[in-house]
Formats: structure tokens, C-alpha cells, sequence
């Protein structure tokens, strides 16, 4: 069994991929990109910590939030494993799946990107 991925889409016109899964190339404009798994490894763009939880947030805080850029090209908006204190631009990282809270306390599943 492959292990878990990010699902985005690479466009059969331009080449290009994107995430997250759209009817359309948000690149182009054509209609019908195909599904494909994305790099669970990039490199880190861009990245801050949230020290103060957003409305409806019930996990931890402080968390690292960034951009990802994966060898696909596509930069992703990710939550990012704290403490980000040591991160540093171009910095290997690898997605990770963790649970948070949810609000009528089930666990909600979601990605990260880790060192």
C-alpha cells in the first residue's frame, strides 16, 4: 500500500501541476486535469508561528504555518510542526499526518510538513 499523499492535479494541455484538485487547470483554464500523488518531500519557502489560536481552533498553539515548495513546482499552504524556531529557507522537509480536536470532539486528520 502507498503511503498517504497529497492529492493534486497535472494538466494533460500546459504540464503543470496544482494543489489542491480542481475541475479546471487553474493555470490555464482547461477543463479536466488528471489526479496525481504529490512529493511527500519539498523544501520550506516561506514560513511564520501562530501564537494565538484562530476562531474555531481548538488544538495547541504556538504551530508553525508556511509554504512548501514541492518538486513539482507547486508551492502548498501547510501547517508545519513546531518549534520553528531553527527553520531556515530551503530547509528538507516531509509530509506527516496528525490529528487535531474537533469541535464535537471527534479528531479531525490533517496534513504537516515537518524537518
Amino acid at each position: 500500500m502507498d503511503p498517504p499523499a497529497l492529492l493534486g492535479v497535472r494538466c494533460d494541455t500546459c504540464g503543470r501541476y496544482s494543489f489542491p484538485v480542481a475541475p479546471d487547470c487553474p493555470l490555464c483554464g482547461v477543463p479536466g486535469p488528471s489526479p496525481v500523488a504529490l512529493s511527500a518531500a519539498g523544501t520550506l519557502w516561506a514560513w511564520t508561528e501562530v501564537t494565538s489560536a484562530p476562531p474555531g481552533y481548538l488544538g495547541a498553539v504556538p504551530y508553525g504555518f508556511g509554504v512548501v515548495e514541492l518538486p513539482e513546482g507547486v508551492r502548498v499552504i501547510t501547517r508545519l510542526a513546531s518549534p520553528v524556531a531553527d527553520y531556515e529557507f530551503g530547509q528538507s522537509m516531509h509530509l506527516t499526518f496528525v490529528e487535531l480536536p474537533g469541535e464535537d470532539g471527534q479528531p479531525v486528520t490533517t496534513w504537516e510538513f515537518r524537518t
